[in-house]
């Protein structure tokens, strides 16, 4: 769904980049708060503002030592970490599911295969009847860990690969917008 959200909110990129200023830009990308784009834009925004020159009266602040350029890339790439940070939030669950599922499994199975050796042993025969329930529930628990894990790990992969080529685009608008603010810095 995020992805989904995510792929919506770009769309709003090509109206920013044809807007006639930074202002008209902020309002092209929309009010979702959630918005990558938008928070890394309202960040950029925010940062080359605090830069701008002031009041002479004022004693200079510990960031007005840092270059303009550097201080909006710092701002820009902060953002766009956070935003990494969102997209992979609920990634370990999966990973964690997909890796884990096989070895409930497999205890499955060794509880199936123990019941079947005790069956044997308080019987003393080995016969079918004995062996047949405790090993079938041993491969339907070895089935089911199997049906966890593997849709769990498709999952992870899909969504990890459809969050990087995202978190892409934010790194390009961030990149890009990093050059409107130095030039708008630059003209100021």
């Amino acid at each position: 769904l995020d992805l989904r959200r995510l792929s919506a909110q770009a769309k709003a990129i090509e109206a920013f980049w044809h807007a006639k200023d930074l202002g008209q830009g902020l309002k092209a990308l929309g009010q979702d708060s959630d918005s990558p784009f938008l928070a890394l834009a309202l960040e950029g925004v925010k940062a080359a503002a605090h830069l701008q020159p002031g009041d002479d009266n004022i004693q200079p602040e510990l960031h007005q030592s840092f270059d303009f350029s550097d201080w909006v890339t710092r701002s820009l790439r902060n953002s766009v970490d956070d935003s990494t940070a969102r997209m992979q939030s609920g990634l370990a669950i999966l990973a964690s599911a997909g890796s884990t599922a096989p070895f409930v499994g497999l205890f499955g199975t060794v509880w199936g295969i123990y019941h079947a050796l005790t069956a044997i042993g308080i019987s003393g025969q080995a016969s079918i009847d004995k062996v047949a329930g405790p090993v079938g529930e041993a491969l339907i628990m070895t089935a089911i860990g199997l049906a966890v894990a593997v849709p769990a790990v498709l999952g992870y992969n899909w969504l990890v690969g459809r969050n990087k080529d995202a978190m892409v685009n934010v790194r390009t608008f961030g990149s890009d917008l990093h050059v409107v603010l130095i030039g708008s810095l630059k003209k100021a």
